[in-house]
Order: C-alpha cells, then sequence, then structure tokens
C-alpha cells in the first residue's frame, strides 16, 4: 500500500518538531488551529490535503473524512482517537494513526501524583494556607502504603502506574480482556475479574480508551457492591466514571475521593462535582509536559514519513493488521495474494454473499503474516466490484458488507507458501497456490492445474481455459493482436479434467474478449 504525501494539515496546536520533520521529508505543511473550531471551512479545506494532524481539539467525523478527496493519512497527536470516526475512515480507505508511547510516562507521572494528592489532601490543605487558615485537624490523611490499587487497563500506562504506586507498598490488582494473567503477573498485578475487584480495591485508577463497553463503567451498580470509601483516579477520558453516580457516591460516603483529570464535558459543566471538597481536579493535563508534547510531535511525524515511505506503519488504529505488511520481505507476498484474490475471483460466478474464502499461510516466516494476507486477497477479490478505492486497509469491511465469508489458518512447513481456497454454496472448490521468490510473486497452482515453471503474476492478463491444444494459443495471440495489444508473458499449467488454464501477460488491456471466447471456455481479464 503506497501513500503519496505531498500536503499535510495540521489544526491543533503541536510542538514545531512535528513540522520540521515533515518538512525535511519533503511534504509541504499548512497548520491552521482555527479549523479545529470552524467545521464548515475544515469541510472545504480538507480536500486540499493527503494527510491531517490533529491533537484532541479537532472533532474528524465522518463527512469531514468523506469530503476528503485526497485523504489517506489521519494521525493523532497521544493516545485515544475518540476523535476521529474510525469507522467512517476505514470504510474510505483512509489510515488512523496515533501515538501510543508519547505520553505515557506523563499519563503514568500525573495518575501518581493526583493519587497522592488526594490521599493527602494536597490541593485543600494549599488553598487553606492561602486563606490564611492552620487546618491540621480537617485535613488528616491516610497512607497508601498497604492498599489495593485495582487497575483497569493494563497497557503502557496502567504498567507503569503499578510499578510506581508498587514502591508505595500497595497491592496491585487488575483487569484487561486483552491481558492475560500470565502477562499481568509479570508486571506484580493479580488479573481479576471485574466482579471480584471491586469489593476488593480501596483505589481505582482507569486506563482504557471511551468505546461503547468502557462508557460508565465506574457507574452507580460499582459503587453499591466497592468497598465503602473507594477512591476513584480519571487520568484517561471522561465517560469512563458516571459523574452523576460519583457525585452521588461522594455525597453518601460511599466514595472517599476523587482525582479527575478528564471530564464527559470539557471544560465541565457539572460545577458541583467539582466544588464538592472530596474531590480533586486538572484541566486534561495528563500528557500536558513539555517532554510528552515533543515526544508526540516527534512521533506522529516520523510515523507519517515512515508510512509515505512504505517502511511500516506503527500506530495504525484501524490497521492493526498491516503493521507488518510494508517490510521489504512481506511487499511480494503482498502483491501474490492481492494477485491470487483477483485470479480467485474468476473461478467464481460471482463475488456475494455465498462466497467463501479460506487463506492458509505455511511455513515458520509465514506465521503471522495470515492477517494482512486475508486483507490483501479481499483487496484482489473485490476490486472488479467496489469501484469507491478498496485498498488493505478497508478491504475486509466491504467484503463484511458484500457477505463474503474469509478465514486465516497457519500450517507449519519446510517451505513457505499462501494457499486461497474459495468456494460458493453447491460448487466445488478451487484452490489456489504461490508463493514469492525475491521480489516476484509466483503461482504453482490453480484448480488443481500445475504450472510446471511457476507463473510470475503481476500487470494486465487474460485468463483462459480449455483443454490443451497447440492450435488454442496461436488463435488467442491473433486475437490479442487485433484488439490493439500485445503480449508480454505467457505461462500454461498441467492439463486436470481436460482443463487446463492459460495466463497471459498484456501490455494493455482488451477492449472486446468475443474472438476469444469463440475458441476457448472462459476467458477472463484481470489487473494483478
Amino acid at each position: 500500500m503506497v501513500l503519496t504525501l505531498r500536503r499535510v494539515l495540521i489544526t491543533d496546536e503541536i510542538a514545531q518538531q512535528c513540522i520540521d520533520i515533515l518538512k525535511r521529508n519533503g511534504i509541504e505543511v499548512v497548520k491552521n488551529t482555527a479549523l479545529a473550531k470552524n467545521k464548515g471551512q475544515l469541510l472545504n479545506e480538507i480536500k486540499e490535503f493527503d494527510g491531517l494532524v490533529v491533537r484532541s481539539g479537532t472533532k474528524v467525523s465522518a463527512d469531514i473524512i468523506n469530503a476528503g478527496s485526497r485523504l489517506q493519512i489521519i494521525g493523532r497527536a497521544g493516545t485515544g482517537v475518540d476523535n476521529i470516526d474510525c469507522e467512517a475512515a476505514t470504510r474510505k480507505g483512509v489510515i488512523v494513526m496515533n501515538t501510543p508511547g508519547g505520553n505515557t510516562m506523563s499519563a503514568a507521572e500525573h495518575t501518581c501524583a493526583m493519587m497522592c494528592a488526594m490521599t493527602r489532601h494536597i490541593p485543600q490543605g494549599t488553598e487553606s494556607m492561602r486563606a490564611g487558615r492552620w487546618d491540621r485537624k480537617k485535613y488528616m490523611g491516610s497512607e497508601l502504603y498497604g492498599k489495593t490499587l485495582a487497575i483497569i487497563g493494563l497497557g503502557r500506562i496502567g504498567r507503569e502506574v503499578a510499578s510506581r504506586m508498587q514502591s508505595f507498598g500497595m497491592t496491585t490488582i487488575g483487569y484487561d480482556p486483552l491481558v492475560s494473567a500470565e502477562e499481568s503477573a509479570e508486571f506484580k498485578i493479580e488479573w481479576m475479574e471485574l466482579e471480584k475487584i471491586w469489593p476488593l480495591a480501596d483505589y481505582v485508577t482507569v486506563h482504557v480508551p471511551l468505546i461503547p463497553p468502557t462508557k460508565n463503567l465506574i457507574s452507580e451498580k460499582v459503587f453499591n457492591i466497592a468497598k465503602k470509601g473507594v477512591r476513584i483516579i480519571n487520568v484517561a477520558r471522561g465517560g469512563i466514571v458516571d459523574e452523576s453516580a460519583l457525585l452521588e457516591a461522594l455525597n453518601n460516603g460511599q466514595c472517599g475521593g476523587a482525582a479527575l483529570d478528564v471530564f464527559l464535558e470539557e471544560p465541565p459543566t457539572n460545577k458541583d462535582l467539582i466544588a464538592h471538597p472530596l474531590c480533586i481536579s486538572t484541566p486534561h493535563l495528563g500528557a500536558s509536559t513539555v517532554e510528552a508534547q515533543t515526544r508526540v510531535a516527534e512521533e506522529i511525524a516520523q510515523q507519517f514519513v515512515d508510512a509515505a515511505e512504505g517502511k511500516e506503519l506503527i500506530g495504525a488504529v484501524n490497521a492493526a493488521a498491516l503493521s507488518n505488511a510494508l517490510s521489504e520481505a512481506s511487499k511480494p507476498w503482498v502483491a501474490l495474494g492481492q494477485a491470487m484474490g483477483a485470479l480467485a475471483s474468476t473461478l467464481v460466478p460471482t463475488v456475494n454473499g455465498d462466497t467463501q474464502l479460506q487463506i492458509i499461510t505455511q511455513g515458520s516466516s509465514m506465521k503471522g503474516a495470515g492477517a494482512y494476507l486475508k486483507s490483501a486477497v479481499l483487496m484482489g477479490l473485490l476490486k472488479v466490484q467496489v469501484n469507491n478505492g478498496i485498498n488493505l486497509v478497508n478491504a475486509p469491511m466491504f467484503a463484511k458488507d458484500n457477505g463474503v465469508q474469509a478465514k486465516t489458518e497457519h500450517k507449519e512447513g519446510s517451505a513457505s507458501q499462501l494457499v486461497v481456497i474459495i468456494q460458493q454454496n453447491g460448487l466445488a472448490p478451487h484452490q489456489l497456490t504461490g508463493h514469492a521468490a525475491g521480489s516476484s510473486a509466483i503461482l504453482t497452482e490453480m484448480s488443481g492445474c500445475v504450472f510446471p515453471n511457476g507463473c510470475t503474476l503481476g500487470g494486465n492478463v487474460l485468463v483462459y481455459t480449455g483443454p490443451y491444444s497447440t492450435q488454442t494459443f496461436p488463435t488467442v495471440a491473433a486475437a490479442i493482436s487485433q484488439g490493439g495489444s500485445s503480449i508480454t508473458s505467457y505461462s500454461g499449467s498441467s492439463e486436470q479434467k481436460g482443463v487446463c488454464y492459460s495466463l497471459v501477460g498484456l501490455e494493455s488491456p482488451l477492449q472486446n474478449l468475443d474472438a476469444i471466447k469463440q475458441n476457448v471456455n472462459s476467458v477472463h481479464q484481470v489487473s494483478l
């Protein structure tokens, strides 16, 4: 997948390093932060750019994405991407990136600082001193030592928080659906189901994205079963903690304190919560350090450059399977997958909801390649009937829209190869087999017919079948010449059950296949 990044738009404040890196690599940069609050103007301006860099201030909605006729990549200089419509971007084939590690340390440190400040009433004590009071008894605190900290979300930030708070003598328990108990144990975190966590935790900190399953994760139901006096920290995303339920729990004593850096609405409108004496708050400062802002600016710019140069897709949120697809070793396999998908489309009457696809990778070097090769095969399979820009990002989504069922499987073996099996209900399956040789994609078998010397795939190809005959090819060659094209290559397969396959490379596509159809069983023209 090749990106052409000539112009990039930046609509939020970002460190100068981002602009400098992009410019050094020949990319024109326009920074206009006024567009973050002017959707109408952004809808008009986005048409002129290949890439967009935002932070949290710009809401990149579906209509903005669809208005970007040249748009290929959106970068969020930060962790979350909830201000970007990732589904709309995926459907349009636009890559969405973030910088997952850029603000890890800053967010983790802010979480720990909030926890300490809440426990020892530091903001309230400071305000008391400024008012001329000496409230030693009023602001009696407690120790973190010996307390149980529940960490919801055991990614980079959650693990860094655990490491720091363990040094305070806290017991760390946690939950993450994507992290195993064995993996969490490596970080001295005891993995538990959520239902078991709530009654045990003295402190709960959340480090998850705001998605439907995590919206109002900390709710009235949780407070009802939690340990009395539990304290809540949220330096992740507003909306993960139900603010109304939190306020009620603070009022009735079920919650002993809250430390909030993020809110459902920012600036927050729930003034009663912010003003509550047991709640301390900061204005979304989790990533607001000089180091974090410099780091995310540099990272998102370099990720854009690497993607444009076809090196890698680090931080790709909606194309995670493609993160390894741009390596030099993977590129011929991606080309093979696309070509085999296109050839597979010629083996069934039509690609529809009855189409079933199986992608099998073989060989130790192919382990883990199934994810991106599935996208490659689907792209080749569907590109004839999908006219609105199918690519490796959106191919799985278009397959789902068309009802195509595709699954992957890996088998060990000494030789590395790709096998694609296509089948429709009531019809016999067809199998294609191929491998990569250097930078070339080679087909070795098609529907049981073997290409003894292999068939190099690429360009415009005419595929025809029929019983083996020395007279067929000269007739087809004459029809190609009369059609205004010329032959660049030819590969013929062995005969199987009275049928063999011929793949003819063409200098240019033929406008009419009628003359060829008269002399063969079937004929198709595909672009590989």
